[in-house]
């Protein structure tokens, strides 16, 4: 039986989203960087994924050394009617994969696409990490959690410094799956699209977002 419970501040209001999101589409004009930082926000926010579904670890050391996990090009698949991201089991907590639709927001879709689109034209295979380092010494190089969640927190400072203290990378998650649910994609769908075990885990989270939270359409805008 599910005993935990979600506060309301562990969800981001429809409004802070878009102030985040508004806030990353102005500056990733001038920084590739903010640009990848709006991704990243796009797949914790919008998509729901863990800090440990898309980033990576490194284990071994010197010669030995690899990277473990890590969403690849491929696992995002924006060209299809029916786009998705795959969470191979390797990624997926538990050992769980899933399948996370993206016709839940167009915002989303357009900004995963248009991210995958310009890292094929650069030189990027499917093989590849979907999101990697962009400075020129290790560029391509997968980053790891703690820098999924500096970058997170990077992301929110237009929430303002109190806010922006409180908020981390799972707030994201919290955000997704009940925003979706407020937008009226069923229990069953949005259970599938989290990865969670059981319908139960999922039907918390479907009163922490009030009527009175913005308009329901496009769920993140």
């Amino acid at each position: 039986m599910t005993t935990w419970t979600v506060g309301r501040e562990k969800v981001l209001t429809r409004s802070e989203i878009q102030a985040v999101l508004a806030d990353l589409h102005r500056k990733a004009r001038r920084s590739i960087n903010t640009r990848m930082n709006l991704v990243l926000f796009r797949l914790a926010t919008c998509c729901g994924l863990r800090a440990s579904e898309l980033s990576s670890k490194t284990v071994g050391e010197g010669a030995n050394k690899r990277f473990v996990g890590g969403l690849r090009l491929r696992d995002v698949r924006v060209s299809s009617t029916s786009p998705s991201i795959r969470i191979p089991k390797a990624l997926g907590k538990g050992g769980k994969a899933r399948v996370v639709p993206l016709n839940f927001d167009q915002g989303t879709l357009d900004d995963l696409r248009a991210w995958k689109q310009d890292r094929i034209a650069a030189g990027a295979t499917e093989d590849d990490f979907f999101l990697c380092t962009q400075s020129k010494r290790g560029k391509g190089k997968p980053i790891d959690r703690h820098n999924a969640r500096k970058r997170f927190k990077a992301c929110c400072r237009v929430l303002g410094k109190e806010r922006q203290a409180e908020v981390t990378i799972h707030h994201g998650r919290h955000s997704f799956i009940s925003h979706a649910l407020h937008a009226g994609r069923s229990v069953v769908e949005v259970k599938e699209a989290a990865g969670h075990s059981s319908l139960a885990t999922t039907s918390i989270y479907s009163h922490l977002v009030g009527d009175d939270d913005g308009a329901i359409g496009n769920i993140f805008g």
